[in-house]
């Protein structure tokens, strides 16, 4: 087998594997993933699926809830079930309707 060939079957993928376990390394200190160790024997045993694993865990620590469009909204309900009684959420601070008021008048959570 000539060597250009080894070079490029075996080297080529081994430098890339090895270059994605370093930038593992010095990425996760740097975002505060830890522990480090951890994060470069996923990405070392499992070659491209484990920095895969790692860039998903990563994008998880830059979720910031200020920024979120859908927190503390409610869920959308399809028009053609708008008339049905509405459902209030645990952080619903909205005021009660009367449909879902006893027939005494006392609200459902006055009961608890």
């Amino acid at each position: 087998m000539s060597t250009i060939l080894l070079v490029a079957i075996v080297g080529i993928p081994l430098a890339w594997h090895l270059g994605l376990t370093a930038f593992v390394y010095y990425d996760s200190g740097r975002v505060g993933l830890e522990p480090t160790r951890k994060w470069v024997a996923i990405t070392f045993a499992i070659p491209i699926f484990g920095f895969f694993i790692y860039l998903f865990e990563r994008s998880e620590l830059d979720y910031d809830p200020e920024s979120d469009p859908y927190r503390g909204q409610n869920y959308n309900i399809h028009p053609s079930r708008a008339d049905d009684a509405p459902v209030s959420s645990r952080g619903d601070d909205r005021e009660e309707s009367e449909e879902l008021q006893e027939p005494n008048g006392s609200g459902a959570e006055d009961e608890r």
